[in-house]
């Protein structure tokens, strides 16, 4: 017999009544019965219920032990009574009868319990980590990621792609977050950036010949966290191809996550055939976000034109101003009470904006301050191009376009969220493209770029030379799930005399791209595919199968959200010695 077990703790069944068996895992649960003691058992793979009565020699040593000590059990398996059966447990028809026991660890008292759903603080689940990997939930979102990284993984390689890994000590990048950098040792005073993503090795790989990449790639942004970003590292599927357009990149991924999603979905739908393609400024408008959830049936309206010379002074002049008033529909809210409608505008203030107007409507009859300016004639014109219903009210964001929209957007989703309208059991995918190349930047008094600086512009050289640069579009991509941004992506500039120009609109010099982008453009000289590709991230893709609302929940060993390591502290003082073979010394901030 194996000195620790011959069967796992998910394995026995009926079956198997009768056999002699031997069982390793952690002490779960522990109940005294009137002088029976039961032991739930639990290892990787699931739970077995050990039983010890009175007169059983090793029912004192079990008693003794904390829960989550590990045992090793050696024991006989026999069939639970009709009453007793556990229906909930894959081993819920059969009990083992414990005959020996071995203690392999015990436990001490516990900073917190494992078995149960009970929240406890994040600091307390990050610095004890590996306890709170031993809870159910969190043990299988990250059993969950392995499975759904390696049905990416063969996914890909079925549409062709090669995998590939790329270098993590490389150069510090002058566009997009903030580097990690590594002092060098043998290069005194100079640095090493671990990479923000593998984008310039990606379009090299392509430039050296090679035709469909892609590899799970670790990368490291020095920013803030977010509840969908984690502070430090992420992983990402990053992907290139080349002798691609943009329908063919779309081609090529949406079947793998597509397929990714049906396979983990659990019974939730995922969006069939092609996945719809909203032009950036379509959604900016209909959505008031470029990363429109499309499970919420509510669309923004640009109702500004209705307020032209109207008796509502206030929209009126700030149309007249250059501004804009974008209008959100809240269906069926007739019986809502006024309460309802203030506490969206106290939301809005709360957010920062100066407030969100509104106007009730209960069987065709208008009510509140905006309706009452703009008269009944003015509004019945703006709710039937709205295509409104006479128990249906409107809330109302004004302003400056970028400041309308998105006032508008938020206001949206939470109207859909109050008035439980967003469709549940469901994955609803969407292409954002047709990005703006370029835009203003207003504290810099400078066109810059606005997206991703390496895209090639729709329209190519004559696009640069002979447009607007605020008109140019360029061949950029987001994939969004459910609200969520799973990853940009473009069709790259392959061209050094396209990439000189579209830096040189920026504002860059042809010796900056030179200095700053050596590797790529030099190697673009020597003839380049055109090519694209794109990055989903692997930790949003889980979050959103596991229906996780923090990423935290997805990733194995995460930092808090101040990019701490609490269970490793890190990051953490060094000694001298190492800091003098780096040539560093520290500097006090202020």
């Amino acid at each position: 017999m194996h000195a620790y077990r011959t069967h796992n703790c998910a394995e026995l069944r009926a079956a198997d009544v009768g056999k002699t068996v031997r069982l390793s895992g952690w002490i779960h649960r522990r109940r005294d019965h009137g002088g029976v003691l039961f032991i739930d058992l639990r290892d990787h793979y699931g739970i077995t219920q050990i039983v010890a009565d009175e007169d059983n020699p090793v029912q004192g040593l079990l008693d003794s032990l904390r829960v989550e000590s590990v045992i090793t059990v050696t024991a006989e398996v026999v069939a639970r009574s009709g009453e007793a059966v556990n229906p909930k447990l894959p081993t819920g028809e059969i009990e083992l009868v414990a005959r020996e026991v071995e203690v392999q660890s015990s436990a001490a008292e516990l900073p917190m319990p494992v078995a149960g759903d009970a929240e406890y603080p994040e600091e307390t689940r990050l610095r004890y980590r590996y306890l709170d990997l031993r809870r159910d939930r969190l043990h299988a979102n990250i059993l969950l990621r392995s499975a759904v990284i390696a049905s990416i993984r063969r996914r890909m390689i079925d549409q062709g792609f090669t995998e590939f890994q790329t270098p993590i000590l490389t150069a510090s990048s002058p566009e997009g977050a903030r580097d990690y950098l590594v002092p060098s040792r043998v290069h005194p005073g100079k640095f090493y950036a671990l990479p923000q993503a593998p984008q310039m090795f990606k379009q090299l790989i392509m430039v050296a010949g090679f035709d469909r990449y892609f590899q799970i790639a670790p990368c490291f942004r020095d920013e803030d966290a977010r509840a969908d970003r984690s502070p430090g590292e992420f992983y990402q599927l990053d992907f290139e191809m080349s002798f691609v357009t943009q329908d063919d990149v779309f081609a090529a991924i949406e079947p793998v996550l597509a397929g990714v999603f049906e396979e983990f979905a659990d019974g939730r739908e995922v969006t069939q055939g092609a996945f719809p393609r909203i032009p950036y400024k379509e959604a900016m408008l209909k959505y008031g976000s470029d990363k429109p959830d499309l499970r919420n049936p509510l669309l923004v309206h640009d109702v500004g034109g209705h307020f032209t010379g109207s008796g509502f002074g206030l929209f009126a002049k700030i149309v007249d101003g250059g501004g804009f008033v974008r209008a959100v529909p809240a269906p069926g809210t007739a019986d809502k009470s006024r309460k309802f409608f203030d506490d969206m505008n106290d939301w809005a203030r709360g957010e920062g904006y100066a407030g969100l107007g509104y106007a009730t409507r209960k069987g065709g009859e208008w009510g509140g301050p905006i309706a009452k300016n703009h008269g009944t004639e003015g509004m019945d014109k703006l709710a039937d191009e709205m295509g409104l219903g006479p128990d249906d009210g409107i809330f109302f964001a004004a302003g400056k376009e970028a400041e309308a929209a998105k006032l508008a957007g938020a206001a949206r989703t939470r109207v859909a969220e109050q008035l439980d309208l967003i469709e549940q059991g469901a994955f609803r995918f969407c292409w954002i493209v047709d990005f703006p190349m370029y835009e203003y930047d207003e504290q810099a008094k400078k066109i810059d770029f606005s997206h991703n600086p390496f895209s090639m512009p729709q329209g190519g050289l004559d696009a640069l030379e002979s447009k607007d640069p605020l008109d140019i579009l360029a061949w950029q991509y987001d994939i969004v799930c459910n609200g969520v941004e799973l990853s940009s992506g473009a069709i790259r500039n392959h061209r050094p005399d396209i990439m000189y120009k579209a830096f040189e609109i920026a504002g860059y010099s042809k010796a900056e791209v030179d200095e700053n982008f050596s590797g790529m453009i030099n190697a673009f000289k020597f003839g380049a595919p055109p090519h694209g590709g794109s990055a989903p991230g692997i930790d949003r893709i889980v979050m959103l199968l596991a229906d996780e609302p923090n990423i935290r929940e997805v990733i194995l060993f995460p930092m808090n959200q101040k990019a701490e390591d609490l269970m490793m502290n890190a990051p953490a003082e060094v000694p001298q010695k190492h800091l003098r073979e780096l040539y560093l010394k520290l500097v006090d901030p202020s």
